[in-house]
């Protein structure tokens, strides 16, 4: 049986993006999860069947501590001579690949799942983007989650023509529709435990809480909906990781009673069927996972008229996207929703049935085998 060995900075990612992955690739192959696994619940609900390797990767640039991570990987890797590695993040990515074309691995995998350095500037955007640039020179194939990321790795020249490869219309993992679905009981618990009220219009934001997120973009734009709308609700959920609670309530000064706060959650789902209208103003996403996860519960999205996102929303039909930054074309979104419920509940059913026939887990999975399936052919 051949052997693969995955490789990211956090068991997070194992979890979120490759459990249904492992769940086929095990009955076929050999796998290796390696990450900074600490805990016997870094491990728990995904890694039946394969072995797990803790090696420490610090997501942010520590020449020393990369330096031995580059050197306990190389050493791994030509203990156990697997014939494909395979990293998905940044930093997981740079020291993965140089590690293994150094041991001699033969299929050397990488995925992107967006840049850091698309919206830096100087001397930080040019190092970061020239990391990418060695990630690729490192690797003998690559992945990215979106044919608009492909696009503007190609345009950056981190990628030659052709070279990227999406599976299926995109996503890293896609979405388990089972899982995120419309549920009307779901939504009146949510809105009663959160105090908001059944007939609320409500928008919702779900993940990290970050300035390259567009979150106080977000803050500003409703602040100015909330004046008008007496029944539009804000919903943010997610950790903030960034320290800005403070600014978006400052934002929101005069319409906090409207803007409710929840932090990490394992249930993303319940707040999703909870909503009206999903909300992702980044400045930068490689696919926009999130957004998907939305459509499959029925909810439209406005998002940011950026790579990735013109991926995962189809303008028009399932959701709005609007500049990046522009706040007066973000409140114009947001506010055509709240006047427009017909073209709100047409545009979630769309949602819902482009994730499921587009987007889901087992389709996306079944794109990853066939991936494989290739290479180990190629390789024999």
């Amino acid at each position: 049986m051949k052997k693969i060995c995955f490789v990211t900075s956090t068991p997070m990612t194992m979890r979120a993006f490759m459990s249904n992955h492992f769940k086929a690739l095990s009955g076929l192959y050999e796998l290796t999860a390696i990450s900074n696994f600490h805990s016997k619940g870094d491990f728990s609900g995904w890694s039946s069947g394969i072995q797990c390797v803790s090696i420490p990767i610090a997501r942010p640039i520590r020449p020393l501590p990369d330096i031995v991570s580059l050197i306990e990987l190389y050493r791994h890797f030509r203990t156990n001579r697997y014939d494909a590695v395979h990293s998905i993040t940044p930093k997981a990515g740079l020291l993965a690949m140089l590690a293994a074309l150094m041991a001699g691995i033969p299929l050397r995998i990488h995925c992107f799942t967006g840049q850091v350095w698309a919206t830096r500037n100087g001397l930080a955007r040019e190092m970061l983007k020239r990391a990418d640039k060695l990630i690729v020179s490192c690797a003998t194939h690559v992945l990215t989650d979106s044919y608009s990321q492909r696009d503007f790795l190609e345009a950056e020249g981190v990628l030659s023509s052709g070279q990227g490869v999406v599976l299926g219309h995109g996503s890293i993992s896609g979405v388990d529709c089972d899982r995120f679905c419309p549920d009307s009981a779901v939504r009146e618990r949510v809105r009663r435990e959160l105090g908001i009220p059944q007939d609320a219009l409500l928008y919702v934001y779900l993940g990290r809480l970050t300035l390259d997120k567009g979150v106080l973009d977000l803050a500003q734009a409703f602040s100015m909906l909330a004046q008008k709308c007496n029944d539009a609700w804000l919903l943010i959920v997610g950790p903030d990781e960034a320290g800005i609670s403070a600014q978006i309530y400052d934002r929101c000064r005069s319409v906090q009673n409207r803007v409710i706060r929840v932090d990490y959650t394992s249930t993303p789902e319940n707040y999703m069927a909870s909503s009206d209208v999903f909300v992702l103003p980044s400045y930068r996403e490689g696919f926009g996972s999130v957004i998907i996860e939305a459509a499959a519960c029925g909810v439209p999205a406005v998002a940011s008229c950026i790579y990735g996102l013109t991926d995962a929303v189809a303008d028009g039909e399932t959701g709005l996207l609007y500049p990046a930054g522009d706040i007066e074309k973000l409140l114009d979104s947001l506010l055509r929703f709240y006047d427009d419920p017909v073209m709100r509940v047409e545009m979630g059913m769309k949602a819902r049935e482009r994730a499921v026939t587009n987007f889901s887990m087992d389709y996306v999975t079944s794109e990853m085998v066939h991936f494989y399936s290739g290479l180990m052919h190629e390789d024999t």
